[in-house]
């Protein structure tokens, strides 16, 4: 084993995209990282497939699909005390998981680290980038860049420990908008999160049956921002987050019934984030 697979494993969970992770994930084992493919019950051959065309991909076959939490199953699952996630349609950048092990080996608070996303051939920059250049937060002495309150997972290297601690991805929220929830509690538990631009993260995103539709997807996202706000924020920001779903109808209003059928479970793992933290994600306009 490599010093770079000792320090950090690539984990990836996908779904009925065994075209996008034969194309991706190569290009993560051409860099001599480990990658870890934790798949959510695919029925398009993804396991058989990738096991033989890429024999040196761990991969851990689920029989449902569990989401986003799939990708905590894979961090469980790595032993290096780094995890770098990836999409089916995303990679790092050469270089750049070595030099995100360089800096959180010498920023011992910072419990993760955002890239900078290119999205397709054309390497468009992501808007989030600019979001998080903007550096609403400031930058901290011992953090590597940027302070962050917020994340893309495919662009994200964390430490194990911390996200671990946190409960890493969650079983309520699943997937999309999984990343609020390991943002906040990262913060309250002390932990630092940071941008670092030099990090780099290319973005292939391709239309497929198996995707979501844009307006799904606005429903499901809108359904994990109403979860997120039952299991950590304040009533007041768990009304307003409801009632401007209302007001939006459509995919919106379509979201409050399945968050409500969840709301139980979410309730039962209510923490609220403590005040001086919630007046963080306030003046950030979450």
């Amino acid at each position: 084993m490599s010093a770079l697979e000792d320090a950090v494993t690539v984990v990836v969970a996908s779904m009925d995209r065994r075209e996008e992770l034969l194309a991706s994930l190569p290009r993560h084992l051409e860099q001599g990282l480990g990658v870890l493919l934790v798949d959510n019950g695919s029925r398009d051959g993804t396991v058989d497939a990738v096991r033989a065309a890429l024999p040196q991909v761990e991969v851990v076959p689920l029989p449902a699909n569990r989401g986003a939490a799939a990708r905590t199953l894979g961090v469980q699952r790595a032993s290096t005390r780094y995890v770098a996630f990836a999409d089916d349609d995303s990679w790092w950048a050469p270089g750049s998981l070595e030099r995100a092990v360089e800096l959180l080996d010498a920023h011992p608070r910072a419990g993760l680290l955002t890239a900078r996303i290119l999205v397709g051939e054309a390497e468009r920059p992501d808007p989030f980038n600019d979001v998080l250049a903007a550096a609403p937060l400031g930058t901290e002495p011992d953090l590597p860049g940027p302070s962050t309150l917020g994340f893309i997972a495919c662009a994200a290297v964390v430490r194990r420990s911390a996200f671990l601690a946190v409960g890493g991805f969650d079983d309520v929220v699943v997937f999309p908008g999984e990343e609020e929830r390991v943002a906040l509690d990262l913060a309250r538990d002390g932990w630092g999160s940071a941008y670092v631009p030099e990090l780099v993260v290319h973005h292939h995103p391709k239309r497929s049956a198996s995707r979501d539709t844009d307006v799904r997807r606005r429903t499901r996202i809108t359904r994990s921002a109403l979860l997120t706000a039952l299991m950590r924020r304040p009533w007041p920001v768990v009304a307003a987050r409801a009632a401007r779903a209302w007001r939006a109808g459509g995919p919106e209003r379509a979201a409050l019934l399945p968050a409500l059928r969840d709301a139980p479970r979410a309730l039962r793992a209510r923490r609220v984030v403590p005040a001086p933290l919630e007046a963080v994600a306030r003046s950030l306009g979450q």
